[in-house]
């Protein structure tokens, strides 16, 4: 039902957002004007030339939106779990849970930029084993196991303190649009995430992870699979009820495309647009 759409704001880790006045007030007016969340994404490195504008790394930008505001959630999304540490991830997880008072919510996919992964040290045809392998790591260590054998990576005798606010472990929501992906949905995440859909196309992947859950069996203790998706542009209230109707939980706004004069707007109307549902 559309009373239970949620906002979110994507891209004020980019463009102007990186001065840490502008980042604050408009993280601070998100947070006034109703938005559920403000989310990050995750590109360390990319392929030189358009289309790469500054941005801040994504834990980093978020460490500091936990300390400017005090009740909006918090999202990385999608971070690239492959060209990742899991253990170092597992414990800056914990630190920015415990540190936020227990707001934040892991997005995860496992990355497409080839040559972004590759100085990263980590192979394209490693990506989707990588993902799996390390999410399973980083759930180890929140589960407090003192050991994990795997593939890519392995521990024995450490463990991590404190404990992540949020047991067992923040929402862990699973990007992509691949058959892979909505598998790793199904099996391991709190939530799905797709991007740039429109309500139809939304219903029609929905349809198709409705098929995997089936096919897969959904583990019970994660619940019904929150989703979320970043529409093609700023929706109005209409298509906001059309989205909600085939069954979308939370609406991450992006920023890129808007010009900077028109993003407090955008954020006042996106607000209005919540008040009236």
């Amino acid at each position: 039902m559309a009373d239970r759409m949620k906002f979110g704001l994507y891209g004020l880790h980019r463009d102007r957002n990186v001065d840490p006045g502008v980042l604050a007030r408009r993280a601070r007016l998100a947070e006034e004007a109703g938005f559920e969340s403000l989310w990050v994404g995750d590109h360390i490195a990319l392929p030189a030339g358009e289309g790469n504008p500054p941005r801040l790394e994504a834990m980093v930008a978020l460490s500091f939106l936990a300390a400017v505001t005090s009740r909006v959630r918090l999202g990385v999304g999608l971070i690239v779990l492959p060209q990742r540490q899991p253990v170092l991830l597992a414990k800056q997880v914990t630190s920015l849970d415990v540190l936020s008072g227990g707001r934040l919510t892991v997005a995860v996919g496992a990355g497409y930029v080839e040559p972004e992964l590759h100085a990263m040290g980590v192979s394209l045809a490693e990506r989707g084993a990588r993902t799996d392998e390390y999410l399973a790591a980083m759930r180890a260590l929140w589960d407090g196991a003192p050991a994990f054998d795997g593939r890519f990576v392995s521990f024995s005798g450490v463990v991590q303190h404190p404990s992540p606010v949020q047991r067992p472990h923040p929402p862990i929501v699973v990007g992509g649009h691949s058959a892979a992906a909505y598998r790793r949905a199904v099996r391991h995440g709190n939530g799905w995430y797709g991007w740039g859909l429109d309500p139809d196309e939304t219903g029609q992947t929905l349809r198709v992870l409705a098929e995997t859950a089936r096919a897969e069996g959904r583990p019970a203790d994660l619940g019904e699979l929150e989703i979320t998706i970043t529409p093609p542009g700023p929706p109005d209230l209409d298509t906001v009820r059309r989205y909600a109707d085939v069954g979308v939980d939370r609406l991450i706004i992006e920023l890129e495309g808007i010009d900077d004069d028109a993003v407090d707007g955008l954020i006042e109307s996106v607000g209005e647009i919540s008040g009236r549902l």
